[in-house]
């Protein structure tokens, strides 16, 4: 599978650092994977948001083409996880679009996350939201990310989260605001409901589908079953600031001592994905120092076949780890002895993803490697989709993918079809970029598939 050269270069020319304060505090941690467990059962998840949770509507604004309500509500979270939240991020505000009359039997509605660097609701307003009340006469709701836009705390820069502990909260939040949104759409009489995103906001949209009760069509959109891959292997984990984490990691025992302890173990495909990510991909971050755009700028290795990466991901689905002395984390002599034997040292290949600057080497190795593990194991404990329930019916899943992702790593992890037994795959020629920016019709007609299926499924004309 080749990688797009747009991805590649696009992050390239962004200059901005992911995570510059480092894990976030322990306690918060410990606090996060600890409410993971629960959010990541429904049977827990379901009963959290009360079904007449109070949503507000602050501001009606008729449009020539539709009607925009603004509303907010205080997020879930901030009763489960007091503290956690920035000040600024515990109101969660909405932006929900509908059309001035509808033509259809049914009021439909598709909740829309954002994606990384989507702030405020304009971006999503104009590509989804109105071609979608255009075309299908359906409504849309967009929530703003904790984090982002009206959200967004003071002291933070653009959409570059401060802790890695932060996207976990995000999460969180996202989960439980969520299901109050739906709540709120059942009271209101809307039906049928639906969720999407594209990118982080394809994958937010995707946990937070795991906790619905019911059958509900989702449509994820450049994401895919973990995070762990974009933020170790993928272009970019250049964003991330590795400097900072190795000091903290070293400098803390208790990462290593208490909270490795409690991440769950869902699968060795995170950590065989760096060794066949470096082996597959014919590209180096360390070989774009002295980046020059030309024809030529970069050599890729000839793709290799479907039927190769089908088989490279079956083997890595069913390899079995047991959770005793010999799994994922659990200490032993030496230490993440099963990760190193499934991990080549990213630092050291001179054909794959170098998550490291190369004037960094002169750091001790063992120390880049345990960092680099550690962001593997606590990024698949809150966003592997294996480790949350599986949606009623899978079978009103469409998820749209990029061949060529370089944000979002495919080689090496379980894919979603075996973790959502019935869902369906549609894949995109090109890159994570040129998706985005050339395929919202795409992501819509998949949004009005999922849908059709979901009446179709139900006996009822749409």
């Amino acid at each position: 599978m080749g990688i797009s050269r747009l991805d590649v270069l696009y992050r390239r020319l962004l200059l901005t650092k992911l995570f510059i304060q480092g894990w976030g505090k322990p306690d918060d941690l410990k606090r996060i994977f600890q409410f993971r467990k629960v959010i990541g059962n429904r049977d827990t998840c379901k009963n959290l948001v009360p079904k007449d949770y109070p949503v507000f509507i602050d501001k009606v604004e008729e449009q020539s083409d539709c009607k925009i309500l603004d509303g907010h509500f205080i997020s879930p979270l901030e009763h489960y996880l007091p503290g956690v939240l920035p000040t600024e991020s515990v109101k969660a505000r909405f932006q929900f679009i509908l059309p001035k009359e509808w033509k259809r039997k049914h009021r439909a509605v598709c909740i829309h996350l954002a994606g990384t660097g989507d702030h405020f609701f304009w971006r999503r307003r104009t590509l989804m939201a109105r071609p979608m009340i255009k075309e299908t006469c359906m409504a849309s709701l967009l929530l703003e990310n904790p984090y982002y836009g009206y959200r967004k705390p003071k002291d933070q820069v653009r959409s570059c989260l401060k802790n890695v502990s932060d996207l976990f909260v995000m999460g969180g939040a996202l989960v439980l605001e969520s299901s109050a949104l739906l709540n709120w759409l059942e009271r209101e009489g809307y039906w049928p409901l639906g969720m999407t995103g594209i990118s982080m906001g394809g994958h937010m949209a995707s946990l937070a589908v795991t906790n619905w009760p019911k059958p509900i069509p989702l449509v994820p959109c450049l994401s895919w079953s973990t995070a762990s891959g974009v933020f170790t292997t993928g272009v970019l984990s250049r964003a991330v600031n590795w400097k900072e984490l190795e000091k903290q990691y070293a400098s803390h025992t208790v990462y290593e001592e208490e909270i490795i302890r409690m991440l769950e173990y869902c699968g060795t495909d995170s950590f065989k994905m760096g060794q066949d990510f470096v082996k597959d991909s014919a590209i180096s971050l360390d070989s774009l120092e002295d980046f020059n755009i030309s024809p030529d700028m970069l050599h890729f290795r000839k793709a290799r076949t479907e039927s190769q990466m089908e088989t490279d991901q079956h083997v890595a689905c069913k390899t079995t780890v047991t959770t005793s002395g010999e799994g994922l984390l659990i200490q032993g002599s030496p230490k993440f002895r099963y990760l190193d034997e499934n991990l080549t040292p990213m630092n050291t290949s001179s054909t794959g993803f170098n998550v490291f600057n190369s004037k960094e080497k002169t750091r001790k190795p063992s120390l880049q490697r345990e960092s680099l593990l550690f962001m593997k194991g606590v990024m698949d404990e809150c966003t592997h989709i294996a480790n949350f329930s599986v949606p009623i019916d899978p079978s009103l899943i469409i998820v749209v993918q990029a061949r060529e992702d370089a944000y979002v790593p495919r080689i090496g992890v379980r894919s979603l079809q075996e973790i959502w037994p019935g869902c369906e795959i549609r894949y995109l020629e090109g890159g994570h970029i040129s998706a985005y920016l050339f395929k919202q019709g795409v992501f819509r007609q998949a949004i009005y598939d999922a849908f059709d299926r979901y009446l179709q499924k139900h006996s009822v004309s749409w």
